[in-house]
């Protein structure tokens, strides 16, 4: 193994090499965590999306398949975030990743317990603020991301972190697919890098495969930036859904907004009160408008409907632009075995 691939961030996570399964609503499961981990990668689970007990049930099913370090996901406004944070304590986790508006109350717990803290940031003026309140790693997501993302592009978002010396490994995230990407990241100074959409382009995700052919089908050039689904940026592959979101008009989504609180609300059990006092605790602790806070359930049914249903077309497609250079859906081993042997040869070659 080239030298290179030994870095903090292996260090600190236990993995072979510096490659991070990043945290996928409904496709980060038990199944492709546990592919990733093997194949000699960090990955984590996407629990921001799961209920404790469901929890429970993903991290058993991983612990009985695999000694292999891995990571939980959450989201500090989620209902019973903190049985779930109690549960990764219990069985061990390796570390919690989160996004935006993090609870120092959580981090704490997390952090006596000896778990790494690993967040991801879209911007370069919320590094110094997430190692301040205990982050152990930081992901860098550039523009090119899926999902929720920033709006400066990768390479310069890394060099503004890299640049702050923070004294915590720093990964790149958006972008990247393949190990020329790995060996970028590493000779631009990186400890590593995140990947999604390539994980989730894989034999072992759980994506349906319907949904699937939609992203090998992807352009690059037509996999968007929008705030319509939620009122934060999200990229997406353009489709007949968000077209129609893209023309929908404030009020129509407001509306749209208000259906899904109910079908979210009927899906996780909450009571109409717990539902208020999430919307309100998420106003009050991030950036979020009120509008945004009150959009914020279109995304988990909407999404759905592509990732868990197999109605692409009904629903919203998350991806990085990268979607648009894949065409294969390997295993996961298999994407790990080429990362690692390409990248040793454009590091040789640098080398040279």
């Amino acid at each position: 193994m080239h030298p290179s691939f030994k870095t903090p961030l292996t260090q600190v996570l236990g993995c072979n090499y510096p490659v991070i399964q990043t945290a996928m609503g409904w496709v980060s499961t038990s199944q492709l965590v546990t592919a990733t981990v093997e194949a000699g990668a960090f990955g984590f689970l996407a629990a921001a999306v799961m209920t404790p007990q469901d929890c429970e049930k993903e991290i058993q099913f991983i612990k009985s398949k695999t000694t292999k370090p891995f990571g939980v996901n959450i989201h500090a406004f989620q209902p019973d975030v903190d049985k779930i944070v109690d549960m990764c304590i219990d069985y061990g986790v390796m570390a919690i990743s989160y996004g935006r508006g993090p609870s120092t109350k959580i981090i704490e717990k997390v952090k006596n317990a000896g778990l790494k803290c690993v967040p991801t940031i879209g911007s370069s003026h919320h590094a110094e603020k997430a190692v301040e309140i205990g982050a152990d790693i930081l992901v860098c997501q550039g523009h090119e991301g899926g999902g929720h993302t920033g709006a400066t592009p990768t390479w310069l978002l890394l060099g503004q972190v890299i640049d702050k010396n923070l004294g915590v490994p720093v990964v790149a995230c958006g972008g990247f697919k393949d190990g020329r990407g790995l060996a970028a990241a590493l000779a631009f100074g990186a400890d590593g890098v995140a990947m999604g959409t390539r994980f989730m382009m894989s034999s072992e995700s759980p994506t349906p495969d319907t949904t699937k052919a939609e992203y090998l089908k992807a352009e690059v050039t037509k996999i968007l930036v929008s705030k319509k689904l939620d009122g934060l940026p999200q990229r997406m592959i353009l489709n007949s859904t968000l077209k129609t979101l893209e023309n929908s008009s404030k009020i129509g989504m407001l509306f749209r907004a208000f259906g899904n609180s109910l079908k979210y609300k009927s899906q996780t059990g909450m009571s109409l009160p717990q539902v208020v006092k999430t919307a309100w605790s998420m106003k009050k602790n991030t950036d979020l408008t009120l509008g945004q806070t009150m959009m914020a359930s279109n995304a988990p049914m909407i999404i759905q409907k592509a990732m868990v249903e197999g109605l692409p077309n009904e629903g919203v497609l998350p991806s990085g632009q990268v979607a648009g250079l894949i065409s294969d859906l390997p295993y996961c081993s298999e994407i790990i075995q080429n990362i690692i042997e390409t990248a040793t040869l454009s590091l040789k070659k640098l080398e040279s």
